[in-house]
C-alpha cells in the first residue's frame, strides 16, 4: 500500500501541487513571518511554488495577504526572493 502524498495549493498559481515541492512560508504566533524548509514549525502556513514566476503572481493577487488575512510586508517577500535564487543555483 503507497502512502498518500499530502497536496497544497500555491498561492501565485493557484495549482494543487505535492507539499514537498513547495516552500512554507509561517506567521508564528508572534506574528513574524519565516520560510519554512522543514514544514514542521508552529504557525499559520501557506505554499508557494519555488519560482519566480509564482511569487510574482503572488504578490500581484495578494495570495499572501488572503492566506493570512493581513497584509504583508515588504521584507517578506524579499526573503522569499532570496531564497528562490538559493533554490535556483542548487
Amino acid at each position: 500500500m503507497n502512502k498518500k502524498m499530502p497536496v497544497r495549493r500555491c498561492v501565485g498559481c493557484q495549482e494543487m501541487k505535492n507539499k514537498r515541492e513547495m516552500i512554507r512560508v509561517i506567521r508564528t504566533p508572534e506574528g513574524e513571518f519565516l520560510l519554512d524548509a522543514t514544514g514542521k514549525k508552529n504557525g499559520r502556513g501557506a505554499y508557494i511554488c519555488p519560482t519566480r514566476e509564482c511569487l510574482e503572481k503572488a504578490v500581484k493577487n495578494k495570495g499572501l495577504e488572503r492566506s493570512f488575512k493581513q497584509s504583508i510586508p515588504a521584507g517578506v517577500y524579499e526573503m522569499l526572493e532570496k531564497e528562490m535564487e538559493e533554490i535556483d543555483r542548487k
